[in-house]
């Protein structure tokens, strides 16, 4: 097998790998499922309210920048939970830590409904 042929093989695996990790979350993480349920809430709002394009890429960024930080946490929590599963102060702060860039993606993608919505609601 030549490079060529080696790297298409070793991107679709990485695709297949990634692919099991995302349906791995949405199957068992019920935050995960949460914020799926809302993508497809703000998604169909969405096509109700004939957002602009700017609009939804500005949804979609949100959405997924929202499910990209659930799934980046899960990940610490559960490496943190393997490394060391008893409880400890440090793995504590670093399992906190993670939260709260999830609470910031929240946020933001609070932010930028109000911004879509308000509007067209009002």
């Amino acid at each position: 097998m030549n490079n060529k042929e080696s790297f298409i093989k070793n991107r679709l695996k990485s695709i297949g790998y990634a692919s099991k990790g995302a349906i791995i979350l949405l199957k068992t993480e019920s935050s995960i499922q949460i914020q799926f349920v809302i993508a497809i809430i703000v998604t169909t709002l969405g096509f109700y309210f004939n957002i602009s394009n700017s609009e939804w890429m500005m949804q979609m960024f949100a959405i997924g920048l929202i499910i990209t930080a659930e799934g980046l946490n899960t990940a610490i929590e559960k490496m943190a939970d393997f490394i060391h599963p008893e409880h400890h102060k440090k793995i504590g702060f670093i399992k906190d830590i993670a939260a709260g860039a999830v609470f910031i993606a929240a946020l933001t993608a609070i932010i930028v409904g109000l911004i879509i919505y308000l509007p067209k609601i009002f």
